[in-house]
């Protein structure tokens, strides 16, 4: 009875066939000076296949057309597609948004038979002349998730793994001239299985495909560079590793060759270090080289000196051969008293997580994005990333080398779905070890990269210690990472994690281990903070924590980008399509919109909060009298002498005097005191003062160009606050004029119009102009954020969405229980507003012809949750879009996140207002704010000026509005503005995937009062003026 084999697609045990060993990405050069550029197209060796090539899609592996891997096979009619490139992304089959589950039922290894969908690929190229009698290897960067290749006709081999490149010998394939490359594409394997990370799902061949033609009948194959550092840094032992390929029998005799180069290009060694290979049975197929290197320039994140590494293979007689360059850089990377020590120093890892995704390539990364996320991160403070969760494109490595951010390398692994099963499975072993194996041997050269990780959210098991102790035998220079391992109670699993690195921990968790427990290893959040929409509540109390308990290091948010894939509506209007958008039943929805910035690179507001918190520079005030400051340096390893410092005195957010500070030549770690000479205003004027100081670059640097704003801190000094009384000019009583269905109340020129309905403000006329369309009215309301609940899933009862919508809050009837007036002309409404049950009372006093005094108070009524705000809103008619406020901006703050927005004057326009969140939500609140006002294009505006602080916000959107969107393509602006006055709101928090937002940052129920004065004004008044003015205490009509 005949054996019936396992398809190659669906059997773990072989993951790959005639694939040849992993190794550093690079093309073999002909001489030193093409070796040293390490661009491919400077090698006469090195052929991009990268371009249009022909391709059919077929439905599932059974249903090929016959023989379309021959050379004669007719392909005239099928249509040309970009590689590297998702097919999925090129109009072919559709992406897919799975987070845990995964849209192919779980049968490991088994996938569907019938709706598995299958690209084939076909290209030809010509075969360089000089290439004859050389050893031809394709080189294919990323294909998902399983493809086999054909050539001329001629059946090559498979693999696995989607973002690993897979090498093959060609060459006895190859004939003269013209050749045909047949790939066969499939979608599900059962690799699959092993790539359940939470992003889009794709396929096709994706990163580049090169083909390289070495020297024969041997070759250099493999180079592994481990520059030692010596524990007081003085020196370094510099090994090199070298492994020929081909018949190395043949290669007896040849010789081996080094040399260095600094970060200047200069040569370190007299000549090249040679070694000589002798063929030996019983030996390997490698020579080691050995130099000590004096006075190494360290790599670090801060100063990214990289030496470039020549490697030169000759034949016996000393002709050469082949040449090999890698960028290398000496740095030394241990684990001591808690402590991860990069060059000695406790390196604080702030981080992030970030997936490769291209709002309209997919997984095809190109240079230029790569370049403007590097870039981004170095501008905000970033260090680090975690490459979540699979290995990235090579150039990626190359450019964090460069410019100088730490790096997880990461296998591609993830068993979510079959969480803690397939680590155990013995049937699946090679393919674990090999993920992690094979990474290693691509990436081991690059100095960026500072741990290895096993993979993401797979369980642990065996298969992993495995794969662990591969890694550690093969380098053990790096420590290993892996989340897995260290949980439930983050005690065990140091075989295979060298960190405890758990995922979005509470605060008081985290504080807990590093005062209560021995774990001698440092505590590093693999993930925390979820930036999901508008997010990122209490990132400043995490770093409090991290700060002030030695054994916490640091972490990686979730995560960089959102993957909005960008789509056209039928209007023409531009929008980011998330999960289920394209007919993906199984989904998960917009969980995939998680990051710092949005899919084009632009930054979301929760940037800045990282900026600030992550900033290398502190300052604090000594002594507000003599100007006494002291400024701390941060860095780990750079003085401040690259920055320029600047100081300002402000009151209420206007210059008073400005000047530099001195050079500063700050040493890593240290503080210096400066007195700063500006003169305290003499004047008798109130109004708050701040010192600001901003630290700039002083030069253009590869990721910023001179002037960048590096670090700042914004001191409050002693001020006078307490201003003169606000008098009023003499004026009769306010007029009192009454209807059945409105009361007016009149003083000059300006007039209030109540509906005796509805009690509520229905006219603020002043001079002729209409002010206010409606209110104020109680607002507790918020387009819930991601973190608030998933309005796609409001049904879960872990949200607080949940507990709102329980409550009614969003669809609150407000019943009028009295509108009186008193003799000095007072008009106050009583309201019990349900279901979810509030009582509140709201006074307007008129004060002269100029103002009108709210005076609000609220009492709530029965079990409430926490509430999403607590307010005033008011809606003014179309035509009021300045926006002026006295305090943080401009962008938006939220009371857990605040403090990487400044206090200050600011104006902009309520159209500005808006951030584009790709899951509509909540947006553009203010805090802190002293006063704010809203005025037309003549000039003609209400004024509203706090008793207290208060919140505030302007919008074109109604919460319903933003509620009812599922995309930004939804929202149609009105032309009202909708002004929310506000006594509280929650903050952000991360409780999308994470804790709860912190119990100082909820509007818990209680009462609430908020005293306001609404001034009119016109194009010649100073608002300024008219804000600070106000004397609450001694105020009189």
């Amino acid at each position: 009875m005949p054996v019936s084999l396992p398809n190659d697609w669906e059997n773990p045990a072989l993951p790959a066939f005639n694939r040849l060993p992993m190794r550093p990405g690079l093309a073999p050069f002909a001489d030193e000076a093409s070796a040293r550029q390490r661009e491919p197209s400077a090698s006469p060796w090195a052929l991009s296949l990268d371009g249009l090539w022909k391709f059919h899609l077929a439905p599932n592996p059974c249903q090929l057309p016959e023989g379309f891997e021959q050379p004669g096979f007719q392909d005239t009619d099928w249509a040309g597609i970009e590689v590297p490139g998702n097919w999925t992304m090129q109009g072919y089959d559709k992406p897919i948004y799975c987070n845990i589950k995964m849209p192919i039922p779980h049968n490991p290894p088994f996938v569907p038979a019938e709706d598995n969908p299958t690209g084939l690929y076909r290209h030809a190229f010509e075969l360089p002349a000089a290439w004859q009698g050389r050893r031809v290897v394709i080189h294919f960067g990323g294909v998902e998730s399983f493809f086999y290749l054909w050539v001329n006709g001629h059946k090559v081999g498979f693999s696995k793994d989607s973002r690993l490149p897979a090498e093959f010998d060609i060459t006895p394939y190859l004939q003269t001239g013209r050749n045909l490359i047949a790939a066969e594409v499939i979608r599900w394997s059962d690799g699959t299985y092993l790539e359940d990370q939470d992003h889009w799902r794709m396929a096709g061949i994706f990163r580049s495909v090169w083909l390289f033609a070495f020297p024969a009948p041997f070759h250099l194959a493999d180079v592994f560079a481990h520059p030692e550092v010596a524990e007081d840094l003085r020196s370094a032992r510099l090994h090199v590793t070298a492994r020929l390929g081909g018949e190395t029998r043949a290669a007896s005799g040849c010789r081996i060759a080094m040399q260095l180069f600094d970060p200047a290009s200069a040569p370190l060694f007299p000549d090249y270090v040679e070694g000589l290979f002798e063929f030996d049975e019983n030996q390997t197929d490698q020579v080691t080289l050995a130099r000590t290197v004096e006075a190494p320039r360290l790599w670090s994140h801060e100063t990214p000196h990289l030496y470039t590494l020549v490697v030169r293979l000759s034949d016996s007689e000393g002709r050469p051969l082949q040449y090999e360059a890698h960028r290398i850089g000496f740095r030394r990377v241990e684990i001591k008293n808690r402590q991860l020590l990069i060059n000695g120093k406790a390196v604080y890892i702030r981080g992030v997580n970030r997936h490769e995704f291209d709002e309209t390539r997919g997984k095809t990364v190109t240079l230029d994005s790569m370049l403007a996320d590097i870039r981004l991160m170095k501008q905000h403070n970033i260090n680090a990333v975690r490459l979540s969760h699979y290995p990235n494109d090579p150039r990626w490595y190359d450019l964090c080398d460069e410019y100088g951010l730490y790096l997880w390398d990461e296998a591609n692994l993830e068993t979510h779905a079959l969480y803690n099963r397939l680590c155990h499975q013995a049937e699946w072993r090679l393919a674990f070890l090999e993920r992690g194996a094979r990474m290693v041997e691509r990436d081991k050269n690059h100095p960026s990269v500072i741990v290895w990780s096993l993979g993401n959210e797979s369980g642990y098991g065996p298969n992993h210690d495995l794969m662990a102790g591969w890694i550690r035998g093969y380098d053990p220079s790096r420590p290993l990472h892996y989340e897995g391992a260290i949980s439930p109670d983050w005690e065990g699993g140091r075989l295979a994690s060298d960190l405890v690195c758990p995922m979005y921990p509470s605060i008081e968790r985290i504080v807990d281990f590093a005062r209560n427990h021995d774990d001698p290893r440092p505590l590093i959040m693999c993930e925390y903070a979820h930036a999901m929409g508008n997010s990122v509540g209490n990132l400043k109390e995490y770093w409090e924590a991290i700060e002030s308990n030695p054994g916490l290091q640091g972490g990686f948010i979730w995560d960089w980008v959102d993957q909005g894939i960008l789509q056209i509506d039928p209007r023409g209007q531009r929008y980011w399509a998330y999960g289920g958008d394209f007919g993906d039943t199984i989904n998960d929805m917009n969980f995939c919109i998680n990051g710092l910035i949005f899919p084009d690179r632009s930054i979301h507001p929760a940037m800045l909060e990282v900026r600030k918190l992550f900033q290398p520079v502190r300052a604090r005030l000594l002594d507000s009298r003599k100007g006494l400051v002291e400024i701390r340096n941060l860095y780990n390893f750079s003085s401040l002498a690259h920055l320029r410092g600047m100081w300002e005195l402000m009151r209420d957010g206007q210059v008073l005097e400005s000047g530099p500070l001195p050079t500063l030549n700050t040493a890593p770690g240290d503080s210096i005191t400066l007195q700063l000479p500006y003169t305290r205003p003499t004047d008798t004027l109130p109004g708050e003062l701040w010192l600001n100081l901003r630290f700039t670059l002083t030069e253009e640097t590869s990721w910023a160009p001179a002037g960048h704003l590096v670090a700042w801190e914004q001191l409050s000094l002693p001020s006078t606050k307490v201003s003169a009384p606000l008098v009023f000019a003499p004026h009769a009583r306010a007029l009192l004029a009454e209807t059945d269905a409105e009361l007016r109340l009149q003083n000059g020129g300006l007039t209030l119009t109540f509906s005796r309905a509805s009690g509520l403000l229905t006219g603020f006329d002043w001079q002729g102009h209409t002010l206010l369309q409606r209110g104020p009215q109680l607002n507790v309301w918020r387009a819930p954020t991601d973190n608030d609940g998933f309005k796609w899933a409001p049904e879960l009862k872990d949200k607080l969405l949940y507990a709102w919508l329980q409550a009614g809050l969003d669809r609150l009837e407000h019943r009028l229980e009295a509108l009186e007036t008193t003799p000095s002309g007072a008009v106050t409404t009583r309201f019990v507003s349900q279901p979810a049950g509030f009582r509140h009372e709201l006074t307007y006093t008129l004060l002269g012809e100029t103002a009108l005094r709210l005076d609000w108070s609220l009492t709530c009524l029965g079990d409430l949750p926490p509430l999403p705000r607590l307010g005033l809103q008011l809606i003014l008619p179309p035509g009021f879009e300045t926006f002026t406020w006295l305090g943080r901006g401009p962008e938006e703050s939220y009371p857990d996140r605040k403090a990487g927005v400044p206090l200050g004057l600011h104006r902009a326009t309520v159209t500005e207002q808006y951030v584009p969140y790709i899951m509509p939500q909540e947006h553009g609140n203010k805090t802190d704010v002293r006063w704010a006002a809203l005025s037309n294009a003549a000039g003609i505006g209400l004024l509203a000026v706090g008793e207290a602080p208060f919140q505030t916000s302007a919008s074109h959107f109604t919460a319903d509005d933003l509620f009812r969107a599922m995309h930004t393509c939804d929202l149609n602006p009105r032309p009202e503005t909708y002004w929310n006055l506000d006594a509280a709101q929650s903050g952000l928090g991360g409780a999308s995937c994470g804790p709860m937002t912190l119990p100082q940052y909820l509007v818990q129920p209680g009462a609430y009062h908020l005293r306001l004065l609404l001034r009119p004004f016109g194009p010649g008044d100073d608002l300024a003026k008219m804000g600070r003015e106000v004397n609450w205490q001694r105020e009189t009509p």
